[in-house]
């Protein structure tokens, strides 16, 4: 059986309302990044494990590449997290399950 992907792919119509309330990962990719296909199943994890206290969701920055512009992302995989719409941080490259819970944990 397939497992149903848990993170939303946003584009710009969806991507300002989505981070509007709450604490809100983004994860930006792209589907040729080899690093980023690595991270993809830490973001799934992520997003089942603290579900009630997160959204987490995702932007394909080929796809994405106004959402990406705006908030600077020029290496990927790049995780903004947000704040009721505002960014409070940005992780570039690659991180462990682990330590995103943590530092996740850190603005709940």
């Amino acid at each position: 059986m397939i497992k149903e992907e848990t993170v939303p792919e946003l584009t710009n119509g969806e991507f300002d309302e989505f981070i509007k309330k709450g604490v809100v990962l983004i994860d930006f990719f792209a589907e040729w990044c080899m690093p980023c296909l690595m991270m993809s199943p830490i973001i799934e994890d992520i997003a089942e494990k603290m579900k009630s206290k997160i959204k987490v969701g995702k932007v394909n920055v080929d796809d994405g590449q106004d959402i990406a512009r705006k908030f600077g992302v020029s290496s990927i995989p790049n995780l903004i997290i947000f704040k009721n719409g505002k960014v409070i941080e940005n992780l570039v490259g690659g991180i462990s399950s682990d330590d995103l819970e943590d530092k996740l944990k850190k603005h709940i």
